[in-house]
């Protein structure tokens, strides 16, 4: 009895013209995960923050380098004067 009503759901739901594909509709429909939920168990603002930091970590040695060339420049020009 429980198997005839589940496939009378089915019938009732499902297009009997669909192509394959096209069958699994509404709740049945698989959902898109690009990444397994067990690889990625970060949320959405804690990926967010660390490329934040990533990003504030790469300013700081980007700033940090031109400020050691700078004072390297302008201990070369001192140097040549």
């Amino acid at each position: 009895m429980f198997a005839h009503s589940k496939i009378e759901d089915l019938l009732i739901v499902m297009d009997p013209y669909a192509k394959p594909k096209e069958r699994n509709i509404g709740a049945r429909r698989p959902k898109i995960r690009h990444v397994p939920q067990s690889v990625e168990p970060r949320t959405r603002r804690e990926r967010q923050a660390e490329k934040q930091g990533v990003a504030a970590e790469r300013r700081a040695i980007k700033k940090a380098a031109r400020r050691h060339l700078r004072e390297q420049l302008l201990r070369e020009l001192d140097q040549r004067d």
